[in-house]
C-alpha cells in the first residue's frame, strides 16, 4: 500500500509502527451547529481508510475527537440562554444522527475536550518545564522558535511567517508567531482551575493531548480537511514533539475543499448546505457515493446536477445486487457445480475484485474502487439470469456487495410497504392482464406512473420501483 504523506509531499510505502496495528487520529467537529456539506468529507474518507484498513486485516485504534468547548459554541449559548454544555451535548447528538446516515461507523473513542483538561493542563506544565512555553498574566503560549522544525507539514518558513505577523500594541508574547496553549477566563465563560488562574485551553493543546492519551505518543495516521495543515497541525506537531521528544506521526492525510457550483462555499454567497438540510433531498448514501467518486485530495464540486447523476449511478448497483437477490428468492436456478463458463465468469469477477484492490491500495483510490464495482455490476447483469446456476449468482452478489460494503455503502433496498391503493392497483392490472385486457392494463401502468411507480414485467413477475 502507498499513501500520499502531506509530510513529505509524496506517496510513500505504508509501514505500521506495530504490526498488525494501526492507530489514527482525525480532527472532529466543532459541535456549535448542524455539520455542513464540507465538514463531511473528510468523516466519510477515513471512516473508509478505517474500513479499508480492517478489511485487510488490520486492527484500527481510530480516535475523533470532540471540540467542546470553543468560542463560537460559547456565543450560540449566549445567543439562546443556554449552559455551553446544553449546546456542545445537543449538537453531539445531531453530528452521531447525521453519521448514521452516512452510514459512518463510530470512532474507537471520541473524546471530548472538557473531559480532558486535566491532562491539557498536565502537558502545558511540560512544555513550560523544558522551556517551549511561557505564562503571561494568566495565558500561557507556546515559544514556536524554540521547536527547530516548525513548518515541516506545511512547508513555511518560519522567517517568511515573521514578515507577514502583525502584532498589536497590548500583546504580551514575546513573538508574534507564538500561540495560545491557556487563555484566562473571561465574564459569562466556562472556565476550569489552572496552576496559571482559571480559564482554559487553546483550541491547539486538545489534539495533541487526545491523541497521545487513547494512542500513545507515535501514531500511525493523522487525518483532516487540508485547511488544517497550517495552523492547527503544524501547532498540533510542535507541541506533541516538543513534550514527548518523539515524533507524532508516520503519515499526515488530508482531503481537498468541497465547492458548491464551482465557487467556495461561504454563507455570505447563500451557497452553504447542511447534512441535514441535503439528507431532507436525497438519502445519506447518495451523499456518501458522491463524496467517494472523486479522489479524495481532488476538489469535489457539489451541485444538484452532479448529486442526481450519482443517486442514478448508485441506483445501477443497488438495482443490480436486488435481482441478484430475487433470483436467489426463486426457484429457477441450477442447482449443482459451477459450469466450465461459469468459472470464466468468476474468473473475470475476481480480476474486477483485484483491480478494485489495486486502486484502494494506491493512495485510497475510491474512484478507480467505485469504477470497478461498476465493471462487476455489468458482468453480473450481463451473464446472470433465470437460467444461471445458484453458485454463479451467490458469487456476483457477495462480491458486489462486500466491495461496496468496504466503502461504507449500502446496496441492500429498504423494503416499502406500499399504501393499500396502490397495491389494489397493481392487482387490477395483474388481473387485466390475465384477462387480456391490455388497453385497461396500460391505463392502470400509467396511473401508477403518475403516482411515481415503475412497475417491470419480468419472467418471475411483476416488479415496482420509485420514479
Amino acid at each position: 500500500m502507498r499513501i500520499y504523506n502531506t509530510l513529505t509531499q509524496q506517496k510513500e510505502k505504508f509501514i505500521p509502527i506495530e504490526e498488525n496495528k494501526i492507530r489514527m487520529y482525525v480532527c472532529g467537529p466543532t459541535v456549535y451547529n448542524y455539520i455542513h456539506i464540507g465538514n463531511a468529507r473528510p468523516v466519510i474518507f477515513f471512516d473508509v481508510v478505517r474500513r479499508y484498513f480492517e478489511y485487510i486485516g488490520y486492527e484500527v485504534n481510530y480516535v475523533s475527537n470532540f471540540t467542546d468547548v470553543d468560542d463560537k459554541i460559547i456565543k450560540k449559548a449566549i445567543e439562546e440562554g443556554k449552559s455551553s454544555t446544553d449546546i456542545s451535548e445537543r449538537y453531539i447528538k445531531e453530528f452521531k444522527k447525521d453519521m448514521e446516515a452516512l452510514n459512518v461507523l463510530p470512532a474507537s473513542y471520541h473524546p471530548k475536550a472538557t473531559e480532558e483538561i486535566d491532562d491539557m493542563i498536565e502537558m502545558i506544565v511540560s512544555l513550560i518545564d523544558k522551556g517551549h512555553a511561557y505564562e503571561k498574566n494568566g495565558t500561557v503560549y507556546f515559544r514556536t522558535r524554540s521547536f527547530d522544525e516548525y513548518g515541516k507539514l506545511s512547508k513555511k518558513k518560519i522567517d517568511d511567517l515573521e514578515s507577514g505577523a502583525r502584532i498589536a500594541v497590548s500583546d504580551e508574547k514575546d513573538d508574534p508567531l507564538d500561540f495560545v496553549l491557556w487563555k484566562p477566563k473571561k465574564e459569562g465563560e466556562p472556565y476550569w482551575t489552572s496552576p496559571w488562574g482559571d480559564g482554559r485551553p487553546g483550541w491547539h493543546i486538545e489534539c495533541s493531548v487526545m491523541s497521545s492519551k487513547y494512542l500513545g505518543d507515535k501514531i500511525d495516521i493523522h487525518g483532516g480537511g487540508e485547511d488544517l495543515i497550517f495552523p492547527h497541525h503544524e501547532n498540533e506537531i510542535a507541541q506533541s514533539e516538543a513534550a514527548s521528544g518523539e515524533p507524532f506521526a508516520r503519515y499526515w492525510m488530508h482531503n481537498a475543499f468541497i465547492n458548491i457550483d464551482n465557487k467556495k462555499m461561504s454563507k455570505s454567497e447563500g451557497n452553504f448546505f447542511t447534512v441535514r438540510e441535503i439528507c431532507e433531498e436525497y438519502p445519506g448514501q447518495v451523499i456518501r457515493f458522491f463524496m467517494l467518486n472523486a479522489h479524495y485530495r481532488s476538489p469535489l464540486n457539489f451541485s444538484r446536477n452532479l448529486i442526481e447523476a450519482a443517486k442514478n449511478s448508485l441506483t445501477r448497483i443497488i438495482t443490480s445486487v436486488s435481482q441478484l437477490e430475487h433470483l436467489l428468492d426463486g426457484d429457477t436456478l441450477k442447482k449443482g457445480e459451477l459450469t466450465d463458463e461459469e468459472k470464466t465468469i468468476i474468473s473475470e469477477a475476481d480480476i474486477l475484485v483485484d483491480k478494485f484492490n489495486s486502486a484502494m491500495e494506491d493512495d485510497f483510490n475510491t474512484a478507480d474502487a467505485i469504477a470497478a464495482i461498476f465493471e462487476l455490476v455489468k458482468l453480473a447483469n450481463i451473464n446472470c439470469s433465470v437460467e444461471s446456476g445458484r453458485k454463479l449468482v451467490e458469487y456476483m452478489k457477495n462480491k458486489i456487495s462486500s466491495l461496496c460494503d468496504i466503502l461504507g455503502i449500502r446496496v441492500e433496498q429498504d423494503e416499502e410497504i406500499l399504501p393499500d391503493e396502490i397495491e389494489r392497483l397493481i392487482e387490477e392490472r395483474q388481473d387485466a392482464r390475465k384477462n387480456r385486457d391490455f388497453a385497461k392494463a396500460d391505463q392502470i401502468r400509467d396511473a401508477l406512473l403518475d403516482k411515481g411507480i415503475v412497475l417491470e414485467d419480468t419472467r418471475e413477475g411483476v416488479r415496482w420501483k420509485r420514479k
